[in-house]
């Protein structure tokens, strides 16, 4: 029987790459998604695997996705919404929203997955924040400040499962060519290129590769680590 891998948010960009990746990998990957239903689908046909919509922001629609799904022994959190504007211009509920998604997301399935991982003593968690997780970016305070969380979550987890063989990561990605790069016009776009030292955007799968590598048993020392894949971006 194979292992199963729940990749949340996996209809497209990094997600998908990772859904592809892990398959390859030979797990049996879920794919999630909550709005972009035509392109989950296609995934998961291309897959041969289910696709299952909730919204992560919703607590008892992430416990029906676990029911649907069952135990699994990796989890991907990749489900986030960008968010950007002033700080000033954010209000209750768009930054209530943003958070809600990107790092009460994130805690509810790492709620409904650990106790799984933990009676088999054995299982993994990786959380997908960003750059900006780390160093912050101006008029995206309230997305910065969702995946600045998803690091200390990723640490203090790391610590909390240790002791039942469950390993949790931080992947911390650069500039990469998803949708979410749609806002930028090629100006601002070849501005990011200039900043990143590679000289290039990264690629979905850039980020898929590092997911599948700390999924596999050659990680099988590595937890708690704050991993970026940026290109040099950060420095």
């Amino acid at each position: 029987m194979g292992k199963t891998a729940l990749v949340t948010g996996s209809s497209r960009g990094i997600g998908a790459a990772a859904a592809r990746r892990l398959a390859a990998d030979g797990w049996d990957v879920c794919v999630h998604y909550n709005e972009s239903e035509a392109a989950a689908r296609a995934l998961a046909r291309e897959l041969g695997v289910p696709a299952i919509r909730a919204d992560v922001a919703d607590p008892a629609q992430v416990k029906d996705l676990f029911a649907a799904v069952g135990p699994v022994d990796l989890l991907v959190c990749n489900a986030g919404e960008a968010r950007y504007g002033l700080l000033t211009d954010t209000g209750e509920d768009a930054w209530r929203h943003t958070l809600a998604v990107n790092t009460d997301g994130a805690y509810r399935c790492c709620r409904e997955a650990i106790p799984h991982m933990v009676r088999q003593k054995a299982g993994c968690i990786v959380l997908v924040s960003s750059v900006w997780g780390l160093y912050g970016a101006s008029c995206e305070a309230a997305y910065s400040a969702s995946k600045a969380a998803l690091i200390g979550l990723g640490k203090a987890l790391a610590k909390e499962l240790g002791p039942s063989g469950v390993r949790v990561n931080c992947v911390c990605p650069g500039v990469i060519d998803t949708d979410m790069l749609a806002q930028f016009d090629q100006a601002d776009r070849q501005d990011l290129v200039d900043r990143t030292p590679l000289g290039r955007l990264g690629k979905p799968e850039d980020v898929a590769a590092l997911i599948a590598f700390l999924a596999s048993d050659d990680a099988s020392f590595i937890t708690g680590q704050i991993i970026g894949c940026d290109g040099a971006f950060g420095l």
